[in-house]
């Protein structure tokens, strides 16, 4: 069997039933022509989603991307340090101590996941701070995933490269010249980084680093034209695929009430919507919230296609990405 006929043979009721109904949805308004938002929260990136991901963003079934700052980064840092990352199977094991160890070898963790701190990120750092330098110099300002795409392009990195640059959705996402937003990019070690540049005086501050309200007014202008594009195609709206919960899908899902309560202009609500995640949908849980919900923010209509995958993201997203890829 393909994975396709495994899924549609097998995944036939509950979270199993949504995923292939979600999938179904997918395929069925991209092959409308409708354009497609994937937002990704949590440690996608360390759990080598892109090995699925660059595949769909090749085939032109990702349109744009809302995620977090280590996302951004750390399939960059998989990238060029690949093969020293460290799996420790019995994460749940570790104690205090084991914890400090790892601190010591400078060994970051991510839940079975270490990523090596110099090999990884301090690599990335040094072209980073050559580019911030250059950008502030020329008195220019781009968004942070326009400075990983100078560097992915240039070629500068590939002596380094450990993994598989097919399985890096960063550098297909260069290649497609993707849209990408990067809500609370502070929130991660290149952020971090910028910030202590800015102390010590070597990027100015506010920088050449566009962030915050500037990428939700972006974001929300092209909102607008991919929606215009597609009513006068008679393509539906744009969708909306959420893994997991937090800022990188909050961020860009609030771009359609702002501009259809606050600028009081006429667009179209999501034309799809679908939600991996693992969050209790109760005790206000926003990143639990059920899609209908989002009706109530103008966000959804009672009509749009809506799924709430209850699942682990590192085991639903995949399979959805080959289903709608015909794998």
């Amino acid at each position: 069997m393909t994975i396709r006929e495994f899924m549609h043979e097998h995944f036939r009721h509950f979270n199993a039933a949504a995923l292939v109904d979600a999938s179904t949805a997918y395929r069925a308004h991209v092959d409308a022509g409708g354009k497609m938002l994937v937002t990704l929260a949590g440690a996608m990136s360390t759990a080598e989603l892109g090995r699925s991901l660059a595949r769909m963003i090749r085939a032109g079934k990702v349109h744009a991307i809302s995620c977090t700052g280590a996302n951004l980064e750390e399939d960059i840092c998989n990238l060029v340090a690949h093969n020293q990352y460290e799996r420790v199977p019995n994460y749940r094991d570790l104690s205090p101590a084991d914890e400090q160890a790892l601190l010591e070898r400078g060994m970051n963790r991510v839940t079975d996941t270490c990523i090596p701190e110099e090999e990884a990120f301090r690599r990335i750092e040094r072209r980073l701070l050559d580019r911030w330098r250059a950008a502030d110099a020329d008195a220019v300002r781009k968004f942070p995933h326009e400075f990983f795409y100078d560097i992915l392009l240039s070629g500068e990195l590939e002596p380094m490269y450990e993994g598989d640059p097919e399985d890096s959705w960063m550098l297909a996402a260069a290649r497609a010249n993707l849209p990408i937003v990067t809500p609370g990019w502070e929130d991660s070690t290149m952020g971090n980084v910028a910030a202590a540049r800015m102390m010590e005086g070597k990027v100015s501050t506010p920088g050449p680093i566009r962030l915050g309200l500037e990428a939700l007014a972006w974001f929300t202008l092209w909102y607008k034209q991919e929606t215009e594009h597609a009513a006068a195609s008679g393509a539906p709206s744009v969708g909306f695929f959420q893994i997991g919960g937090g800022i990188a899908g909050d961020f860009p899902i609030c771009a359609v009430p702002l501009m259809r309560q606050d600028l009081r202009w006429d667009v179209p609500l999501w034309g799809y919507f679908c939600q991996i995640s693992d969050s209790t949908t109760s005790y206000g849980s926003y990143s639990g919230a059920v899609p209908i919900e989002k009706s109530t923010w103008e966000k959804l209509a009672p009509y749009t296609p809506r799924f709430m995958i209850e699942s682990d993201a590192t085991i639903v997203a995949p399979l959805i990405f080959a289903d709608v890829l015909g794998l």
